[in-house]
Formats: C-alpha cells, sequence, structure tokens
C-alpha cells in the first residue's frame, strides 16, 4: 500500500514536471514549445526558427505521456507509469541528439546561451516516472491453484481413499482387527451348506 502511494506520487511529480517542461526555456532562450513535433525526425529541424503550434511541438508527447502516467497511477500500472518515462526520455534525449547535430555542443552555460531549465525539468519527469515504476508495488492477483488430476485424486488420511473430505469428528476412523468374514450367524437359522 505504502509502495503504491509513493510510487503513485513520484509518478504524478513526473507527470507535472514533463508536462511544465515546454513551457519552460530549452536552449538558447528558446521555450521548448516552440520547438516543432516534426523537426524532430529532420537534420536541421532542431535549431529552426519557426514555431510550431502548442499540438505541433514538444508539448504533445509530454501531454500524451502524462495522460498514460495517470492512467497506469489509477490502474496500479506499473508497466504504463514505465512507458510514460520512457516516452518523456525517449523525446528530450532525440530533442538533444538533434541539437548536437546542429551544434556540435550540449553546453550548459549561465547566460542561458546553451541548455536550460525545460531540458532538466524534461529529463528529471522522465526519471521521476521511472522511479515511480520501480517503486510501486502494482496489483496483488491471487494466486493461481492447478486443479487436481486423475494421478493425484483427493485422499484423506487416515484410510488415504481417494474422495471429499467428510470427516465429523477430530479423530481417526476406528478400525478393527478382525478381518470382516461376512454377517454373524443366528441362532435359530440353518446354515447354506445344510448342516
Amino acid at each position: 500500500m505504502i509502495r503504491n502511494v509513493l510510487g503513485a506520487v513520484l509518478a504524478l511529480a513526473g507527470a507535472a514536471a514533463a508536462v511544465l517542461s515546454p513551457f519552460r526555456d530549452w536552449y538558447d532562450g528558446r521555450l521548448g514549445r516552440h520547438y516543432r513535433l516534426g523537426d524532430l525526425f529532420t537534420a536541421t529541424g532542431a535549431t529552426g526558427t519557426q514555431s510550431g503550434g502548442l499540438f505541433g511541438s514538444l508539448w504533445l508527447p509530454f501531454l500524451c505521456a502524462a495522460v498514460v502516467a495517470v492512467l497506469g497511477v489509477v490502474l496500479r500500472s506499473r508497466t504504463l507509469v514505465a512507458l510514460a518515462g520512457v516516452v518523456v526520455l525517449g523525446f528530450t534525449v532525440l530533442w538533444m541528439v538533434r541539437v548536437f547535430q546542429v551544434t556540435d555542443s550540449l553546453a550548459v552555460a549561465g547566460d542561458g546561451s546553451g541548455l536550460d531549465v525545460g531540458v532538466a525539468l524534461a529529463a528529471g519527469g522522465g526519471a521521476l516516472l521511472l522511479l515511480g515504476a520501480a517503486t510501486m508495488s502494482g496489483r496483488h492477483r491471487p494466486p493461481r491453484y492447478a486443479a487436481p488430476d486423475s494421478t493425484a485424486p483427493d485422499t484423506w488420511p487416515p484410510t488415504r481413499e481417494p474422495g471429499p473430505s467428510v470427516q465429523t469428528s477430530p479423530w481417526p476412523e476406528p478400525e478393527g482387527d478382525d478381518p470382516c468374514v461376512g454377517p454373524p450367524d443366528t441362532p435359530g437359522k440353518s446354515s447354506p451348506s445344510g448342516d
């Protein structure tokens, strides 16, 4: 229970950081929402000057990842939360690769000319999502028991006879020492042999 709550808090904090990151500076004072999503898949898109719309920017995959993370928290699914973390980190790393291809540098500068707070929020949000997925214990499923087959019938000690357990007393069933040879002889009746 505690692990699920702690994992949920970490996952929700990571999702919030990922969604807010495009509204902060990413590189050279440019907001993350100004990077078009399609530009990540071209060689020169990471430093392009054209601004994409909000739903055509980096914000869209982060929003989708946050929705998946919230769904994973509600369903207590470690897989969904981890998937959201992989999406956030994947798009962040892809953006960093594209920037490095164009600028040959991924420096963090104090004057705002390098990587900025938005990238740190996105990377931290993805890491928190993965940490939340690792912390959650997930759902507890009842164990599955296989039905006994005919090679191992249900038996009840002390007789070891197959059948349901219907003993009504806590004491073992009495077993006589004399073998059962048939009904007792009654006086006045003739025996079957004609004696």
